[in-house]
């Protein structure tokens, strides 16, 4: 591996430790790995310690700081891609190349690793192949053959209905267009209003937060454009990794302007004329077509001196918390950090900043254009607007919908979704981070306040359905294992909590005497006593399975 990085560094010059994330990608796209040589070449650059470097490298998955081979190929073993045997791919591309999960064939050209979810669910398995020199590419439905042949196939969600509106009356298969999409008009309608107009607006719709805080949008931008300090800043948090959620990659793969327009209108209302996509890194494709489509608005005049960057992360789920996004961006491990101060007062930068989730910004244009009326005239009081949820496992058809909230779980599954493919066992609802429905249960209308009342949540909009023939053990046991690999380890109670979980769920064929008990003691303690929402939703899915399903443990 040649250690120059010269040219590449000359692209950061005069920058600072804020450009450390895409120029640590470069080299590790470049070469497969960044050398102490490269650490020691940055450090003298960007002015940033070789040791803090070293620990950025080292907390995120995507990053190696050891020699790889020329292509990387990493598959998604988490529960979905599991149920579409994902292991066995895994298994068969190693024994294929002599090797086991994490290591390099002796000729260097490949690496192999296991995955946690890559977003693909619905096309399951997946995996993403990373070759140096080259983009990343993530692929679905992928066998041992295609992998090791280099297939470089793509994939489609079809999604929504003639009625949809963040869907677009459902999806062409490629990206909407600038001349299909149209010249922004919720946004040449705002400037003409002032910015507190269009927060009262938003307000008005009753718009919350569709990342799983279900935050009011409209409070949040109030504040920010209320708080002292400058710049401000708009950060979308498109670090979406919750396995079984997929809804905010098909809105950035199909409808980029949409989310570019929501991203404008949110600066325009708080008063900014700086906005970052932070994406996660497992999303080549989107990071791509967010990238034309920006460069397609600016230079159609369209944004104005609003500047909108995408920040591509590199595999943690951390940083979907927002502090813990901040710190992504800022250069730094992406812990998050303690609250109060709040994102508002104190966020990017340490400047008020407004954070939003993809579909949070996506349903904003429509607000503007059609008015907060039309809005509030979907769904139901304390859920209005449409939502997206992400369906994958045991239905006919798996994909993204855009749902009125009101219908009930039963009749979205069989409607929309063609029904429960075998004898259902059960839903998990939210993501991993989520509770369980029993088939007795599904009858609940799928709102924020009936599902809070029934003990379960939208979370991350995912809906993971398993049948009779799926081991909830080993469902339990693969959730488990994810959060520990993502616990951050910034606060013992998810870092140990996580793993003395793990230890437990290992031998629920064989438990110790009292096991049950220290499940549910270490779940409550993570959800109590952790600094962030990883830990304080860790336990959420093995407590609600030893309330549902008693005899699994």
């Amino acid at each position: 591996m040649n250690d120059d990085i010269t040219a590449i560094c000359a692209r950061y010059q005069g920058r600072g430790r804020e450009a450390l994330l895409p120029l640590l990608w470069d080299v590790q796209t470049a070469q497969g790995s960044i050398s102490p040589a490269q650490v020691h070449q940055i450090s003298h650059m960007l002015r940033i310690p070789e040791a803090d470097i070293f620990g950025v490298i080292g907390f995120y998955t995507l990053f190696h700081d050891q020699p790889t081979g020329r292509r990387i190929i990493r598959v998604c073993t988490d529960p979905t891609c599991a149920l579409a045997d994902a292991d066995a791919v895994l298994h068969e591309v190693c024994a294929q190349l002599d090797i086991e999960p994490g290591a390099t064939t002796a000729d260097g050209e490949y690496t192999i690793e296991h995955s946690p979810c890559l977003g693909l669910c619905d096309v399951a398995p997946a995996a993403l192949v990373s070759a140096r020199g080259e983009p990343d590419r993530a692929m679905s439905q992928v066998s041992a053959a295609a992998l090791l042949d280099g297939w470089a196939g793509d994939y489609f969600t079809p999604a929504g209905d003639e009625n949809a509106v963040l869907l677009d009356g459902g999806l062409a298969s490629a990206p909407q267009s600038l001349a299909d999409y149209g010249d922004y008009a919720g946004l040449r309608k705002a400037r003409a209003m002032t910015s507190d107009q269009v927060i009262a607006e938003i307000e008005a719709s009753g718009l919350i937060g569709r990342g799983g805080a279900a935050f009011p949008t409209g409070l949040k931008w109030k504040f920010t454009r209320a708080a002292a300090g400058a710049p401000k800043y708009v950060v979308c948090n498109a670090d979406e990794s919750e396995p079984g959620t997929f809804k905010d990659r098909v809105l950035m793969e199909h409808r980029p302007h949409l989310l570019l327009e929501g991203s404008a209108l949110a600066a325009y209302a708080v008063g900014t004329d700086r906005a970052i996509i932070f994406i996660r890194g497992e999303y080549p494709k989107a990071t791509q077509i967010l990238q034309d489509a920006i460069a397609e608005a600016a230079a159609a005049g369209l944004l104005g001196a609003l500047t909108i960057e995408v920040r591509r992360g590199a595999g943690a789920y951390i940083c979907g918390e927002e502090t813990a996004l901040f710190e992504a961006i800022e250069g730094k491990r992406g812990f998050p950090r303690m609250k109060p101060p709040y994102p508002t007062t104190f966020g990017l930068f340490g400047k008020p900043t407004a954070v939003n989730n993809v579909e949070t910004l996506c349903a904003v244009p429509p607000i503007i254009t059609r008015g907060a009326s039309w809005f509030r005239s979907v769904g139901t009081a304390g859920s209005a607007g449409p939502k997206l949820v992400s369906v994958s496992g045991h239905v006919a058809r798996p994909g993204v919908y855009e749902i009125a909230p009101g219908i009930s779980l039963r009749d979205f599954l069989e409607r929309q979704c063609g029904g429960v493919t075998g004898q259902l066992r059960a839903v998990l609802m939210g993501g991993a981070a989520g509770t369980f429905l029993l088939p007795s249960e599904i009858d609940v209308p799928l709102t924020f306040e009936d599902l809070r009342e029934a003990g379960s949540t939208f979370g991350s909009g995912a809906i993971m359905v398993f049948n009779d023939t799926v081991d909830l053990r080993d469902v339990l046991l693969r959730l488990g294992r994810f959060f520990q690999h993502e616990s951050c380890g910034k606060c013992f109670p998810c870092q140990l909590g996580t793993q003395r979980q793990v230890e437990i769920l290992e031998r629920l064929d064989a438990p110790l005497p009292g096991d049950r008990q220290r499940l549910h003691d270490i779940g409550m303690t993570m959800t109590e006593a952790s600094i962030c929402g990883l830990g304080h939703t860790a336990g959420m899915a093995v407590m609600s399975a030893m309330e549902k399903f008693p005899g699994l443990f």
